[in-house]
């Protein structure tokens, strides 16, 4: 079988997709805990992969995304490395042709994409503030006591979602304290929390935004049934969520890959599976050449430099690709 491998590296998790020719799903996906390890945790995931393909499967394509993308392209020989709006785009289009609005929130990070015929015109993202992200709801979980595999299912139980402060997780958490003291029902407070997520979401990131139907959200969040439904009475409309929610951001860099290899008739500069049994080093140094200060990450094996990164200017990659 010929397939795609697509490598999606975040700051929470770090998932791998392999793809046939037609786009469909070859195996499970890999999900992982990236855990502040990417490399380890990357030279894992090729190894569980390897272990599940027979000896006729090869790898025509492989691409990555996230905020690990360029460590993990140049370490397993990506033919194309691209960033989280186009991967995420690119995956809820093979899904919903007519998607207009894309919701993904992860672990550590949220963002909105807005398409027009296929096109995307305006996004934003979120990285500093945690009261948008899953880690938001992770946090209250753990101080309710509760699964976050559970919460949910336990908002959905709600008659009368109380409003809890969701813009800052300190006074959320401070809120949230309040109300119990009050007397509030637990799925009360928790389907106010799934409220304050969206509230928050929807005030911050997707402020200005037209958000038109179809909409579709994706990230790990998507599992949460109770912030679904804050979503789609927030919106007032259907939100779809696709049956490979938690992992798009690597199945569209799965099809990146197919789309360019196949578009371009190149070889893939997948390196292999051997990867795994190699030794990398990675480092990060200031580059004095102007005012930028600009902070230069380099990954090397052995004594080759793999790859350089950071430079507004273009002086480390250009010297490097030379």
């Amino acid at each position: 079988m010929d397939l795609y491998l697509g490598i999606d590296v975040g700051s929470v998790s770090t998932n791998l997709i392999l793809i046939d020719h037609q786009g469909e799903l070859y195996l499970s996906p890999l999900y992982l805990r990236t855990q502040g390890q990417p490399i380890a945790v990357l030279k894992q995931g090729l190894a569980l992969l390897e272990e599940r393909l027979s000896a006729t499967d090869r790898i025509c394509g492989a691409g990555t995304t996230g905020s690990g993308r360029s460590l993990a392209g140049a370490l397993i020989g990506a033919d194309i490395v691209k960033n989280e709006i186009t991967a995420h785009s690119v995956a809820a289009l093979s899904q919903v042709p007519q998607v207009r609005t894309v919701l993904e929130i992860g672990g550590q990070d949220s963002k909105i994409i807005i398409l027009k015929s296929g096109i995307v015109v305006d996004f934003a993202m979120n990285t500093v503030c945690a009261a948008g992200t899953g880690s938001f709801l992770d946090q209250q979980a753990n101080r309710l006591n509760l699964s976050i595999e559970d919460f949910g299912d336990i908002a959905l139980q709600s008659t009368n979602p109380v409003r809890i402060a969701g813009r800052c997780t300190v006074f959320a958490e401070s809120d949230m304290i309040h109300k119990q003291q009050m007397g509030h029902t637990l799925p009360d407070i928790v389907a106010g929390l799934c409220e304050a997520l969206v509230r928050n979401y929807l005030n911050n990131i997707g402020k200005g935004m037209e958000i038109k139907s179809p909409v579709v959200f994706q990230g790990g969040v998507a599992a949460n049934a109770g912030i679904c439904s804050a979503f789609r009475r927030a919106l007032e409309t259907d939100i779809i969520v696709p049956q490979h929610f938690d992992v798009m951001g690597a199945y569209g860099a799965a099809i990146l890959a197919r789309d360019y290899t196949i578009e371009h008739g190149c070889e893939t500069q997948f390196r292999g599976f051997g990867v795994t049994l190699l030794e990398f080093q990675n480092r990060s140094f200031i580059c004095k050449g102007c005012p930028n200060a600009c902070e230069i990450i380099e990954i090397k094996q052995g004594k080759e430099v793999l790859a350089r990164w950071g430079d507004r200017c273009g002086r480390w990659t250009v010297a490097e690709s030379a």
